[in-house]
């Protein structure tokens, strides 16, 4: 289900619900939320204690009577009515009071590719809780597609590919629609979570919850690649006694144990090459790849798509917040479908 660039021009909000970050776009206004998909509640009274950052920050630090939950996982609401009082607490009074005063609020929202009619049920109500009147859905690849400036509505091919916490998507675009695609079940939290076991397993070390980014601790620059560092000290807790302890580690050895989650990503992208039109994948050989999504930033891991693929591999400017960022495009009319009249004349 995705929305015309008609539909998309009412809409008065945009929100690009992931598993990692929640980000919200204001027509007029710009990115106004930009916060980890987290909050804390307290399960005595069913308060809601923090949202956000703040939330994050009480991962694992909270007394028993405190739960730190994720209302999204997998780009997926699990939770609605808590993804509605989450959205509502990172909003805040003023951004909501703005949003109530618009006749018949329309909102418009990200869907993972091949989101079931489940779940795109739920991204609706929890909008509808916000009170939008009606919700326009958007496929992310087309989104972030648009966000981070491909020539998405032209008759050429582009790739492009969604590094999530949870999932990885890859597809290739053109005239404005998804030729071929893929979601790979696989994304930066795997990558993250190989890294924690091999930690464990070889070094008898557990990192703290908060370290969510393990990977860019150990390693730097070309990290995921032999030019990297040969070794890196990595600081946690000895399984054993409990105590502090510091650890070299080999990078080496790193690379080969996040090598089974990153294989599966590279299969992917080769189920999309295989079925997708020749001709287009001609126009692939000279554009390559865009890699957008906060997993896109991990150290070296555009540099190991090159090796792999052989094709050219580019970071979007803003990897991060492309998706909410085209959303806005479109909000604002700043995205023109091509008219057939126009390009034969």
């Amino acid at each position: 289900m995705t929305a015309s660039l008609e539909q998309l021009r009412r809409c008065h909000f945009a929100v690009d619900l992931g598993a990692a970050r929640t980000r919200v776009f204001v027509k007029g206004a710009g990115l106004v939320v930009d916060q980890p998909s987290v909050a804390a509640v307290n399960t005595k009274s069913g308060a809601l204690i923090a949202v956000g950052e703040f939330a994050e920050r009480m991962t694992g630090r909270t007394p028993h009577y405190i739960r730190v939950v994720r209302p999204v996982s997998g780009g997926t609401v699990v939770d609605i009515e808590m993804a509605q009082r989450m959205l509502r607490q990172l909003l805040g009074d003023k951004v909501r009071r703005a949003l109530r005063r618009r006749p018949r609020l329309r909102a418009a929202a990200c869907t993972p590719h091949d989101a079931d009619p489940l779940a795109q049920r739920a991204t609706i109500e929890t909008l509808v809780g916000l009170g939008a009147r009606r919700v326009e859905l958007v496929d992310t690849l087309i989104a972030a597609g648009v966000g981070c400036g491909l020539p998405v509505e032209h008759p050429e091919a582009t790739m492009i590919m969604v590094c999530g916490a949870a999932a990885t998507q890859v597809a290739v675009l053109s005239l404005g629609s998804i030729v071929t695609a893929e979601r790979i079940p696989v994304g930066g939290e795997a990558i993250d979570q190989a890294i924690v076991q091999h930690l464990r397993h070889h070094h008898e070390l557990m990192l703290p919850s908060q370290s969510v980014r393990p990977l860019q601790l150990a390693l730097s620059g070309n990290g995921l690649t032999s030019q990297g560092p040969a070794s890196t000290e990595i600081h946690g807790r000895d399984v054993a006694t409990g105590l502090a302890r510091s650890v070299q580690v080999d990078t080496a050895a790193v690379r080969d144990a996040i090598q089974t989650p990153l294989t599966a990503v590279l299969d992917g992208i080769g189920k999309v090459l295989r079925a997708c039109p020749p001709d287009l994948v001609a126009d692939l050989v000279d554009r390559g790849i865009m890699m957008v999504g906060g997993s896109a930033l991990l150290p070296g891991l555009d540099q190991m798509l090159r090796q792999a693929t052989g094709m050219p591999v580019h970071i979007a400017e803003r990897p991060d917040v492309c998706a909410v960022l085209g959303l806005g495009a479109m909000l604002e009319g700043r995205i023109e479908p091509m008219i057939l009249d126009r390009a034969a004349g």
